[in-house]
């Protein structure tokens, strides 16, 4: 409803002083309290307008009601009226209770289970597996004698049986729900009281009292704010499915991140196998912690040893082919790294870059020329992260660096030799963390040398041979010897 404002204003005669005032005349002026948001950034508009002035999206603009604000009350704390201090708070040393959901990659990206009364949001491109990894973590929580609730909005339940008869779950015990109206599925949680409650998804989600459609920035927002304030009040484990947008962002205001306790990207190409569970926040775990997924045709499947799986195709060495130590997350994962360098025959060179941030490529390239005298000015420079990784760690400039150099001057490094360092704009190196961690995992895959950085301070080497350099043109004289620019 919006709120209404009385101005009353009287005028009264100027000359006659036997004249009666005039009637009062009353104005009613509506102030309106609705808002305008943007559906891509969630920027708030005074007005409507055609184009967002936050992010430049056009007709993304839409109207939205405010949530109704419920009655006010002078309780704060766990007593009424009563305030708390953070010194009289009593706790106990006890680990936090978790539920394992059956699936070893997820308990792991999730930081060993789940937690009650947490709020999980799991976000990925259309077709990546989403549903399939959540229906297959639902029916094996489901199997451990846990009660656990599938609420589908996009889905029938037929679909959603035919989807479990494909992965062999049909046998589980969990239930299954097709509806989106969220006051009717708030109803039916609250009478059977699950311990896992998965929706898929919250966009096609709805609250009958906002005026807007399924989707709209008002909607999600306020799904996300009945569900997390449900999950906290009934101690119900609960996860959100959400859809991205064509910059690979969670679709919706951006509070929704911040309202649930751990957010989830399930990454991969669709032309690789391979699928990628990352943690971005995570209450109660530790964030950049990665699960390994293979896609098959029975559905998604755990990879214990993703290092072995991710050199298990490479070939016999090649130029422009090196391995990287990295670590993602907790977990050291060794990476092959790819680069082609070929003639140019345009103006300006081409840069394409498949699972790494471009702008460090082309940092790279200036140290390489500018402190090293190797150009590659009139090439066009091509790198690939093996097996549809996605790497962002500093770690892997040394590796780039080798691989790019490898495929200019045609020469192959030993099979049996791993790399990893930062690459100052001096051309230095800087030392990295878990150093060995890294050298522990080359290790147990058989290799044996490995180049690292004079200033990194090593309590174990793990039986490798480590060679420290100080510099890039060192890295550069010992693998390739003199080269021109």
């Amino acid at each position: 409803m919006p709120s209404y404002t009385v101005t009353v204003f009287s005028k009264w005669s100027k000359t006659r002083l036997d004249q009666t005032p005039l009637i009062p005349q009353i104005h009613l002026m509506v102030k309106s309290t609705h808002s305008f948001s943007c559906s891509i950034c969630g920027a708030s508009h005074k007005k409507w307008t055609g184009r967002c002035d936050a992010c430049g999206e056009w007709n993304s603009v839409q109207e939205q009601e405010p949530l109704a604000a419920g009655p006010g009350t002078k309780t704060l704390g766990a007593t009424k009226g009563c305030k708390i201090t953070l010194s009289d708070l009593q706790t106990e040393d006890k680990p936090l209770l978790r539920a394992k959901c059956g699936m070893d990659e997820l308990d792991r990206v999730l930081g060993g289970g789940l937690v009650p009364a947490s709020a999980i949001l799991v976000g990925g491109d259309p077709g990546i597996g989403k549903s399939t990894l959540l229906l297959q973590a639902t029916a094996k929580f489901a199997l451990a004698g846990k009660k656990a609730i599938y609420v589908s909005g996009e889905e029938a339940a037929s679909q959603i049986r035919m989807r479990a008869q494909r992965l062999d779950l049909s046998h589980s015990p969990v239930q299954v729900a097709s509806e989106s109206n969220l006051r009717d599925i708030l109803t039916t949680l609250d009478t059977e009281r699950p311990d896992l409650v998965v929706i898929d998804s919250i966009q096609t989600m709805w609250i009958d009292h906002i005026d807007s459609a399924p989707g709209s920035v008002s909607q999600v927002r306020a799904v996300a704010h009945e569900l997390t304030t449900f999950a906290k009040r009934k101690g119900i484990a609960v996860i959100l499915v959400g859809h991205v947008t064509k910059e690979g962002q969670i679709a919706g205001p951006r509070i929704v991140e911040h309202m649930v306790d751990t957010v989830l990207y399930f990454e991969g190409e669709r032309g690789h196998q391979f699928r990628i569970l990352r943690a971005v926040k995570n209450r109660f775990g530790p964030a950049d912690e990665i699960g390994v997924f293979e896609m098959t045709g029975s559905g998604l499947k755990e990879v214990l040893n993703p290092s072995a799986l991710f050199l298990s195709d490479r070939e016999k060495p090649a130029p422009g082919s090196v391995v990287f130590a990295g670590v993602e997350g907790t977990r050291p994962l060794l990476i092959e790294i790819q680069a082609l360098v070929a003639q140019s025959s345009l103006a300006n060179a081409r840069r394409a870059v498949v699972g790494w941030d471009s702008q460090r490529l082309s940092m790279i390239l200036a140290v390489l020329e500018s402190r090293c005298g190797v150009s590659f000015s009139g090439m066009d420079v091509y790198l690939n992260i093996a097996g549809g990784m996605r790497i962002s760690e500093p770690a892997a400039d040394l590796a780039v660096a080798a691989a790019l150099i490898s495929a200019r001057q045609g020469t192959s490094l030993p099979a049996h030799l791993v790399t990893f360092g930062e690459i100052s704009l001096s051309g230095g190196l800087r030392p990295i963390s878990q150093a060995e961690a890294r050298l522990k995992e080359a290790k147990k895959l058989g290799f044996r040398d490995a180049f690292a950085p004079s200033r990194m301070k090593l309590a174990s080497t793990s039986g490798m041979n480590v060679k420290k350099v100080e510099d890039v043109g060192a890295f550069i004289a010992n693998c390739f010897g003199d080269l021109q620019a």
